[in-house]
């Protein structure tokens, strides 16, 4: 399992930002109760904290770069067992993984954390390895432009490949999509983002 726990930077400067977090997160669709790869849903807490438990790290990987991508939170990870039967509120979880995810959160708020992330697991130089790329990837997309943003954006949300139909969509050439996709490091986030999730898929196990 894979307990997310994401807390809010300077709440007390820029006041409570979870409604709008879930907000955005539940916008996805896959993140509701009952959806593949969810056990336990996003929830508010305490305070400005949110968390829930995943069963497929790939959807991991996502939540944790789109919360990324929002900036200012912090996001701990704890790969491992939970405790059984699950409860339908992460609240009332508890379990390895649920420690290991309050830990990585606490640590993801350092201020020498150039991106806020942690993770923690089951097998702990897994973990560390699947932090590396996840760290790698949070600071791509935070270096990636609203220019870049919108070309990769089209693209996701259309499924579409081809770069004369992305450039057709948002009014610009094909060279300027592919410029943009190349200074976005699309492709090489694409390719990075499955590692990333068998990493932490081995730290949930033991080793």
């Amino acid at each position: 399992m894979f307990v997310v726990t994401i807390d809010q930077q300077g709440s007390r400067r820029v006041g409570d930002r979870v409604d709008e977090l879930l907000a955005t997160l539940r916008a996805r669709g896959d993140l509701y109760r009952g959806s593949a790869g969810v056990a336990a849903p996003f929830e508010r807490t305490v305070g400005d904290e949110v968390q829930c438990v995943l069963v497929d790290p790939a959807l991991a990987v996502d939540v944790t770069l789109a919360v990324l991508r929002l900036k200012g939170w912090s996001v701990g990870i704890g790969a491992g067992p939970v405790d059984e039967p699950l409860p339908a509120s992460s609240r009332a979880g508890s379990g390895p993984a649920f420690i290991l995810a309050r830990d990585a959160v606490e640590q993801a708020k350092s201020r020498l954390r150039v991106v806020p992330l942690v993770v923690h697991g089951h097998h702990e130089a897994r973990a560390r390895e699947a932090e590396a790329v996840l760290v790698l990837l949070g600071a791509t997309l935070q270096r990636r432009t609203p220019a870049g943003w919108e070309v990769v954006d089209a693209v996701e949300r259309s499924g579409e490949t081809r770069q004369d139909e992305i450039a057709r969509r948002i009014g610009v050439s094909q060279q300027a999509v592919s410029q943009r996709l190349r200074t976005a490091l699309w492709a090489e986030e694409q390719a990075a983002r499955p590692v990333a999730a068998r990493l932490l898929a081995a730290a949930a196990v033991d080793g």
